[in-house]
């Protein structure tokens, strides 16, 4: 198995996805036998084409959906999760703050000491003088960020992304790719991050998997060949380029 790099390894889960199956109502089965074991700590990218299974797949892994046959066990069992969607799904009546203090309200944390968790959170994501605002006073990149630090908040011990950077602009979603390698390096959670982005997936994880087009077949399980510090600059460096053909080859098979 791959090794991460990132810099407190203890904090993240362990999972072993065995002859996972994942059938819909019209008896198609959209993962079919899937084999996957992911280190604690790891940043894993699953690409594919549309309609290949990936965010079925995070949706079992977060117990959103139940899988048809095999099993997904986690190392420790029981451990925080977080997921974060496409859509940022803020609450419009909440400011920042509100919206990143909810799931600690939910679990019946205090006024002050959610406040406070909230508001360090939000430092680390550059929001620190947004709290006051309402989602409608936000671009889609401070959205996003809202998003990333009310799932942050709760220290998951693994962090579900479902494709939340894709209706970004270029620039914005390439920041947000540096910020989020910086704050996974940091808290050392396992990151399971799924996208149809190439150039995402090189640029961001330490391990790719590609699913195929139908099965949710692993077309390639790659360990990305890049720094682990990874900054704006890279994206312009042959190494990059090169990690990208490769995953373009394993994406384009049928």
């Amino acid at each position: 198995m791959t090794k991460t790099t990132g810099t407190n390894t203890a904090r993240g889960v362990a999972l072993r996805l065995e002859g996972v199956r994942r059938v819909f109502e019209n008896s198609l089965a959209v993962i079919e036998g899937m084999d996957l074991a992911i280190d604690a700590g790891e940043f894993l990218a699953v690409l594919g084409p549309s309609g290949c299974g990936k965010s079925t797949l995070l949706r079992m892994i977060a117990r959103l959906s139940a899988p048809d046959g095999g099993r997904i066990v986690t190392e420790p069992e029981h451990s925080q999760v977080a997921f974060v969607f496409q859509d940022a799904h803020l609450l419009p009546w909440r400011t920042v703050l509100a919206n990143t203090v909810l799931p600690l309200e939910l679990m019946g944390l205090g006024r002050e000491e959610r406040r406070t968790k909230a508001r360090a959170v939000l430092d680390q994501v550059g929001l620190a003088e947004a709290e006051a605002r309402y989602p409608a006073q936000l671009s889609g990149g401070m959205r996003m960020r809202v998003s990333l630090a009310r799932a942050l908040v709760t220290e998951p011990r693994l962090l579900l992304l479902d494709e939340p950077f894709a209706a970004l602009d270029e620039i914005t979603r390439f920041n947000l790719e540096v910020q989020l390698r910086d704050l996974w390096q940091r808290r050392g959670m396992t990151v399971i991050f799924v996208t149809h982005s190439i150039s995402e997936a090189a640029f961001l994880a330490n391990r790719a998997v590609v699913l195929a087009r139908r099965g949710g077949k692993i077309r390639l399980d790659r360990h990305i060949g890049l720094p682990p510090e990874r900054s704006n600059d890279l994206r312009s460096d042959p190494r990059l380029g090169q990690e990208m053909k490769l995953l373009m080859g394993a994406m384009e098979e049928e």
